[in-house]
């Protein structure tokens, strides 16, 4: 990777490094197809109300609702999401000719007023991605939050959590990151990454989003798949 330009003579420069990439996509939702995907969801999730736990938003993958890919109502809208998915692979280097992207999981999560989503990753997955069907932008009906893997930048691990220690407040330091839902709005990002959903306090608003895992393979016709990538699945054998 090539360096920034040396600094001036005496003058400190700070240059960030290794950023996370959050692929953010407005989509136009059709009014139609918006209320037809609703009830559907509506009817999925049943009378159940939460994840059991009533201060948790009910999920479909904890609900034997994790293939909403393959659900009619909803194919217009993940073909658009892999489309953008396939852009997002693009845009970090990877070679369309030597992967296969996978959409291994897509479920619903319907968070009523008070409810929340803890923090977690998908480690059986290597890139996610999130697609609201409702809010307004400006957080109220619960954003979604961001941790960094690591805060390299404390220098001494603890310090940058507070507590009346030497290290303050700065940019380069930042706890998290905070997204607001809005209706139509599509993110993509690395499936390690820790997330989480806040509190909807937003008093009779369901917050609704749409949840897929993806997972890269080699393509079916490679003899030589490189050695962190998995063969593609047709080539696995099970014993």
């Amino acid at each position: 990777m090539t360096g920034s330009p040396s600094p001036s003579i005496g003058a400190l420069a700070i240059q960030p490094l290794f950023p996370v990439a959050l692929g953010q996509v407005q989509l136009a939702l059709d009014p139609l197809e918006l209320a037809i995907q609703l009830q559907a969801l509506y009817g999925l999730r049943g009378t159940a109300l939460s994840n059991p736990d009533p201060d948790c938003a009910w999920t479909g993958d904890l609900n034997r609702v994790w293939q909403l890919h393959l659900h009619p109502a909803f194919a217009p809208l993940i073909d658009t999401v892999s489309g953008h998915a396939q852009a997002y692979l693009g845009q970090l280097g990877f070679d369309p000719s030597r992967v296969v992207l996978h959409l291994q999981r897509c479920w619903p999560v319907l968070c009523e007023p008070g409810q929340v989503v803890g923090r977690h990753h998908h480690p059986n997955a290597h890139l996610s991605a999130v697609v609201y069907l409702s809010g307004d932008g400006s957080g109220d009906c619960g954003c979604l939050r961001f941790w960094p893997d690591r805060q390299v930048n404390e220098l001494v691990p603890g310090l940058a959590v507070g507590h009346g220690g030497p290290l303050g407040s700065s940019g380069w330091l930042q706890p998290w990151m905070d997204v607001a839902p809005r209706a139509g709005l599509l993110l993509l990002f690395p499936a390690s990454l820790d997330h989480a959903v806040l509190a909807n306090e937003a008093a009779d608003v369901l917050r609704v989003s749409i949840s897929l895992d993806f997972v890269l393979t080699a393509r079916a016709d490679d003899p030589d798949p490189p050695e962190y990538l998995a063969p593609h699945p047709c080539q696995w054998q099970q014993r």
